[in-house]
């Protein structure tokens, strides 16, 4: 999935302050951020495979181990990558970090520094 050089995307959890940090950091950097929900994220298997094969890992990389339903519903079960991609659609809540998108890189802020790297990569180039 490609975005534009000039603006930021990002999707992320409104509930988790951490993700809201991201969001502040990104504003930081004196370009267009534009925000949406996980809620409201791609709904297309082939933008999730998008967005996937931008952030280089697998699907299941994605999603946060420690929650109650993956633990009760998920944990154990070895799908394809296209099931753990219709995983990820159908529980878009169980992504663990917010995903940030500029030009053709994606990165997975597991850390709220980690937006920088969209800075770096972007000044490289």
């Amino acid at each position: 999935m490609r975005t534009h050089e000039r603006e930021i995307l990002i999707y992320y959890n409104p509930r988790a302050s951490a993700h809201k940090k991201v969001i502040a950091l990104a504003k930081g950097m004196g370009v267009p951020v534009r925000t949406f929900t996980f809620e409201q994220a791609p709904s297309t298997s082939t933008s999730w495979q998008q967005i996937i094969a931008a952030l280089d890992i697998h699907p299941k990389q994605l999603l946060n181990k420690a929650d109650p339903y993956y633990q009760e519903h998920i944990r154990g079960c070895d799908f394809s990558e296209e099931c753990w991609i219709k995983v990820i659609q159908n529980n878009p809540e169980l992504i663990k970090a917010p995903i940030a998108l500029r030009g053709n890189k994606a990165i997975l802020c597991e850390q709220a520094t980690d937006i920088y790297k969209l800075q770096q990569e972007n000044a490289k180039v």
